[in-house]
């Protein structure tokens, strides 16, 4: 097996290297082509080391940072304070070619800002947009974007949005002709915000990407669509508004001879693995000449474990680098229509 190179930032997230060092561990004794950059202050990682495999630390790298961008911490500010930051050092592994991607659970705002900086976008891609997964009942998965990168876009980035995620829906979803939807409080043209009507007019008109109209929150899981397009506020809030009603059936799931054990397992087929939030952590900033995997800031151990093997999912199937190819191909297209 090929070996894949992770940079870790091991300080962000709200509970820091106390989920991310024992994560990081579980994953290198999980995958043994796996090698990290494990970025945070040293004399706070290294007691979570010493009872470690030392097996495992052959693959293991510490790299030490001065400081900790923290989320109360305005993004604009935290840039231009980011310097020997653990969230830097990390970006700046990547962009040096030593890590072939970069996993934080820290600031979205901030590690998006970050990344645009020292990666940089895709020629054709104005801002990236952060890329989530949800459940499907017709396909397995949908794409999701913009959930968190970009607060508010405008109709070019909408544009933009969907057709990086009709890409994702090929490459990865394996879905040949994706059906594409934005996210809007009505099915009537004239519902929604004025950048959304804007774009809806633009995507009709595109024959290089299926399509199909408006899509309201409570049809989200209905199969309506395979990639799902909206800002980062709205897509934001839709995320983690399903992911706490998710969480909530869970917890009664637990209880035995519950009502609400029955019902879960009636909707999801006995299994709950695929809905758990806590099994599929981790979203791809997408629309960068570099990976970049965003963790949820409240990860747990299991959850930031999720964030690592979906960086390496990605790093495997090369998708950035499938998205650039693809990209510049079906915006070619649209730009004849």
């Amino acid at each position: 097996m090929t070996r894949v190179t992770l940079a870790v930032d091991a300080m962000g997230g709200d509970f820091g290297p106390h989920v991310t060092v024992p994560a990081v561990l579980q994953a290198l004794g999980t995958y043994p082509f796996l090698e990290i950059y494990l970025v945070g202050f040293l004399d706070t990682l290294q007691p979570l080391l010493v009872k470690a495999d030392s097996s495992l630390l052959t693959r293991l790298h510490c790299v030490n940072a001065e400081s900790v961008i923290t989320s109360d911490v305005k993004p604009s500010l935290a840039i231009r304070q980011s310097k020997n930051s653990s969230m830097r050092l990390a970006l700046e592994l990547v962009k040096e070619n030593k890590a072939q991607a970069c996993l934080s659970a820290g600031d979205t705002g901030t590690l998006m800002g970050l990344a645009l900086m020292l990666l940089k976008s895709l020629p054709q891609i104005r801002r990236p947009a952060l890329m989530g997964l949800l459940p499907n009942p017709s396909q397995g998965q949908m794409v999701i974007l913009d959930i968190g990168a970009n607060l508010d876009a405008d109709c070019e980035m909408l544009v933009q949005f969907a057709l990086m995620g009709h890409v994702v829906a090929e490459q990865m979803l394996g879905i040949a002709t994706p059906r594409i939807a934005l996210l809007n409080v009505g099915q009537e043209e004239s519902k929604g915000k004025e950048s959304i009507r804007q774009a809806a007019k633009i995507l009709r008109q595109q024959s290089a990407i299926r399509y199909t109209g408006f899509l309201e929150g409570s049809e989200l899981l209905t199969g309506r669509a395979d990639v799902v397009v909206c800002d980062g506020f709205s897509g934001n809030v839709a995320l983690k508004t399903l992911e706490g009603a998710i969480r909530f059936f869970l917890r009664r799931t637990e209880e035995s001879h519950s009502v609400w054990r029955r019902l879960t397992q009636t909707l999801f087929s006995r299994s709950t693995d695929k809905i758990d939030p806590d099994k599929h952590n981790g979203a791809f900033l997408l629309g960068l000449s570099g990976v970049v995997i965003k963790s949820h800031g409240a990860a747990n151990q299991q959850a930031f474990l999720a964030a690592i093997e979906q960086s390496i999912l990605t790093v495997q199937r090369q998708l950035s680098q499938r998205v650039a190819g693809q990209l510049a191909t079906v915006v070619a297209r649209s730009d004849k229509t």
